[in-house]
């Protein structure tokens, strides 16, 4: 995080719409990646960020998102849509209490707490129900078939640095993923529902949700893709929370697809990874797979 001012432009833009901005106060608090530009700053109520988006398409589902999020959830779980331009694009998002989760010193405890309340959201997003057109359907179905190819791709060309049990989980992914999709439970997805987007106010004792630039209609299971390939394999008390929270234990059709899913996930960090030589992703996708071969199917 570093001490920043906002583009010109945009900082006319803010001061239109945000009171008493404390241009002394500006902190860049953007991820660490080329397309994030997010400014926190201070105002007349309070703290405020303003994001600036690589893509219409990335600002259209923050603002969709924030709308399902009204619906869905409490008035302090989620950020408020102060200000939104599309052709910008950009939006003005209220702030949250709390710290984002990942990385927080947690007693595990206090971790299993977070994973239930965090499943708990979930539960309520996903049960929020937002109309489907055929269209989106369409879309829903082509994305898993891509997946599917995507699969079919790496096998072809990595199989033989795969484990013989990676290449069979490789190959059903491939195989198995568009037909098991049709079956799934669909839902509005937040589309990247990991720790990194997950608020905890620990005196408070407080979950919240940030970040809706992958908000989309899609499958259900897909919200716990991250989980599955970081966090439950060497923690299944969380899971077990997450779950709890979440309300419901997934079906043997939805476990099989999850699995399969980030089996797809998986070789596709280690393809990318030997592709650009980054040894992150090549032990971040070997990793995934691993877990995976071993994970209930």
């Amino acid at each position: 995080m570093t001490h920043a001012s906002l583009p010109p432009d945009l900082h006319q833009w803010v001061t239109r719409h945000v009171t008493g901005m404390d241009t002394a106060a500006v902190t860049d608090v953007s991820w660490p990646r080329g397309d994030s530009r997010v400014w926190r700053l201070r105002a007349d109520h309070g703290e405020v960020f303003v994001k600036l988006y690589p893509s219409i398409e990335k600002y259209e589902r923050e603002v969709q998102g924030c709308e399902h999020a009204t619906r869905a959830l409490a008035a302090d779980e989620a950020p408020r849509l102060l200000a939104s331009d599309p052709d910008r694009p950009a939006v003005v998002l209220s702030a949250l209490s709390g710290h984002v989760v990942r990385g927080l010193p947690l007693k595990q405890a206090e971790e299993r707490h977070v994973h239930r309340l965090a499943g708990d959201l979930l539960r309520r997003w996903h049960a929020t129900s937002e109309s489907i057109s055929g269209r989106e359907h369409q879309r829903i179905m082509a994305s898993v078939t891509a997946q599917a190819g995507e699969a079919s791709v790496i096998l072809e060309r990595l199989g033989d640095q795969l484990s013989p049990a990676e290449q069979d989980l490789v190959h059903d992914a491939a195989h198995d993923l568009p037909d098991l999709a049709r079956t799934l439970p669909l839902a509005y997805r937040h589309g990247d529902y990991s720790p990194r987007n997950w608020l905890w106010d620990q005196a408070a004792g407080h979950h919240s949700l940030i970040d809706f630039e992958e908000s989309a209609p899609g499958l259900a299971v897909e919200d716990l893709v991250w989980l599955c390939g970081a966090a439950w394999p060497t923690r299944p008390d969380l899971r077990d929370a997450f779950l709890t929270g979440y309300g419901r234990l997934l079906s043997s059709t939805e476990q099989r697809a999850l699995v399969l899913l980030t089996t797809r996930l998986g070789v596709s960090y280690l393809s990318t990874g030997l592709t650009k030589t980054d040894t992150v992703l090549i032990d971040r996708g070997r990793t995934v797979l691993q877990h995976m071969v071993r994970a209930p199917r």
